[in-house]
Formats: structure tokens, sequence, C-alpha cells
């Protein structure tokens, strides 16, 4: 065989092999926007998508609740006028409706669903969550409004490398923002894989975000401001601990709104950056301001025993600017070892000599 010969069979086999390799995944050009206007069908919509499809909702108001089982999919609102979801009629066997969700992106342990994205929509009024999500892998919720729900905005367990940025989470009967290792049972805390809660906005809520019983996540550049607490890191005697997680770069502002008690919690007031029963977690750099209350958890950044009185080791608490918190800027209320604060610009501290 010559050397053109040899030359012209590995030029068609590249050729082969790179058109077998475009096939597994649908090009930009095989990719469908499926376009939605107030009086029809969101679910319908999102039952006809097929993975790299968009549905994109037209501005107005829809009744209805929307489960998402198909991965790759957008679910996207109109950008300058808003899309807005509300709760409507239940379908027959439409579970997320049935649990009072808004939006619900569901997979199972064994196949979760991959690469959702919902975006630049409202979700407002649900008797439980704005949107929930349950085994999923890298979902992102970004610029998405959950407003007066019953429970929390914005909430996930059972997932992976979510991302929740640029998000308002208001006025809802829990947390704004919940991420969980289950909500059904008791476990060791799950390894997020890098989840990312970033530059969201929370006002108005019991908790402003809660993280409970995860790692290896990264909470930065969030406001929370008007909650009963801002942000509530949760973990307990479980194996592996809550904990190696970053809290960067937030603003903490006037967390004053008054809760009662519940089963697990005292009233809640004035609180801050909360830590219970977590480990190897970093809070720096945050602002905390203005939070006052006369609860056990008041106060601007505070580690607190955990419900079932694990203790919080080993936080770094540094660099963090903490004023006018009451009953103290620097709280550790706890009996855990290796806990450390420095470079805190702050007035009072428990015990004193923190600041």
């Amino acid at each position: 065989m010559t050397r053109r010969q040899i030359a012209l069979l590995a030029c068609t086999a590249a050729v082969v092999v790179s058109g077998l390799g475009a096939t597994t995944a649908p090009s930009a050009d095989s990719r469908t926007v499926h376009r939605v206007k107030p009086g029809e069908s969101i679910q319908k919509a999102v039952d006809a998508a097929k993975p790299g499809d968009t549905v994109l909702l037209a501005p107005g108001t829809y009744r209805e609740s929307v489960r998402i089982t198909t991965s790759g999919l957008t679910l996207r609102g109109s950008g300058l006028f808003p899309s807005r979801i509300e709760p409507g009629t239940a379908r027959a066997g439409d579970a997320c409706a049935k649990a009072g969700n808004g939006i619900c992106v569901t997979g199972t342990q064994t196949s979760p669903v991959r690469d959702v994205s919902v975006r630049s929509l409202t979700l407002h009024g649900f008797a439980k969550n704005g949107l929930w999500s349950s085994w999923t892998d890298r979902l992102k919720v970004e610029r998405v409004v959950s407003e007066k729900n019953g429970q929390w905005g914005i909430a996930q367990e059972k997932s992976v490398r979510g991302v929740f940025r640029r998000n308002l989470a208001r006025d809802n009967g829990d947390a704004g923002l919940f991420v969980a290792n289950t909500i059904d049972q008791e476990a060791g805390a799950a390894d997020s894989k890098g989840m990312v809660i970033s530059r969201n906005r929370l006002s108005g809520n019991r908790i402003g975000v809660t993280v409970r019983r995860l790692r290896n996540l990264t909470v930065d550049r969030n406001l929370a401001t008007g909650n009963c607490a801002a942000v509530f890191v949760v973990g307990d005697e479980s194996k592996p601990r809550a904990g190696d997680m970053t809290l960067h770069r937030n603003e903490i502002r006037a967390n004053n709104k008054y809760c009662p008690k519940t089963p697990r919690l005292p009233f809640l007031q004035g609180s801050g950056i909360v830590l219970t029963g977590a480990e190897d977690t970093k809070v720096t750099r945050n602002r905390v301001v203005d939070n006052v209350g006369t609860s056990p958890l008041s106060g601007g950044i505070v580690l607190f025993k955990s419900f079932v009185g694990a203790p919080n080791e080993r936080n770094e608490i540094r660099d963090n600017v903490v004023l006018r918190n009451g009953s103290a800027d620097l709280a550790n209320r706890d009996t855990g070892q290796g806990n450390t604060f420095r470079g805190n610009t702050c007035t009072l501290s428990e015990p004193a000599g923190m600041c």
C-alpha cells in the first residue's frame, strides 16, 4: 500500500469517528424551543420536550404546577416582564401539585435528573414550596423570584453540584433557600460536590438560608435582611458531620423579624450566621450588622450546640465585620473544641476577649 493510500484511509477513519461522536448529543440546530402563552399548559410543553430543549414562557400568569423529569431541559420565563406561576387546579396524578409545590425537578437514586435549568420566572403562593428538587445533578436555579410560599421558597435534597444564583426568596414560611442531605430520615452529611449558593437576596423569611447536613459547598455574596435569622448551618451527631464549607462575603443586615419557637428551636430573632453541630467550616469576610434579639440564638455570628447536643468543632471565624449585634457580635455558646476567632472587627463577644 502506498503512502498516499494510507493517508487517505486515515483521513476517512477520522471523518467516520467524528461523525459518530456528533450523534451522541443533540446539536444546537436540533434543539427545540417550545413557546407557551398564558392559558396554555406548561406541563404539556415540558412533557413534549427532549434533552437540550427550552420551554419558554411568555409574560403573564400561569396557574398550575410543573414537574420536570427530563435531563438537559431549560424552563425559562421572559426577561423584562414577569412570567408568573401560581397554584391552579391539580390534574389527575399530579403529585407535585398535590404536595403543594410550584415546580418539582425530580429524578431517582439510580437515574438522577441532570443539567436542568430554571430561570427568570416567579413562583408565588404555593402551599408548600415554590421550587422543590430531589435526586438532581447540576440543577441551576437563576433569577427566580419565589415568594409567599408556605414552607420553603427554593429547596433541594439528595442532590449534587446545584447552583442557586441571583434569586429573590422573600416572605416564605420557613427558609427562603433550603438545601439538605435528605428531609425524610436521619443520615450523615452528604457531599454536595461543590454546590454554590451565591448572590441571592433573602428577606422576610423565617430563615434566609438553611444548609442542613451537607458538606463541600459555598455560600457567598448573598444579601439577607428582614428575616428572623439569616444563615443557619445545621448538623448533628451523625457521621460524617456537616461542615467543610465556606461562608464568604455575605451581607447580613437587620434580621430582626420575630418567629415563635418550634419543637426543635427556640424563638428566633436577631440571628446573623448560626452554626450548630458543624465542623471545618470557614466563615470569612462577611459583613454582619444590626441583628438584635434576646433569643439564645441571637447575635452576629453564633456557635450553638445542635438540637441533639452535638458540638461545633474546628470552625474558623476570620476577618468578618460584625457590629451592633445583640446580645453579642461574636458568641461561642458551645463547648466544642478547636473553633477559632481572629481578625474580626467587633465590639462585644461572649465570652469576652474574642474581639
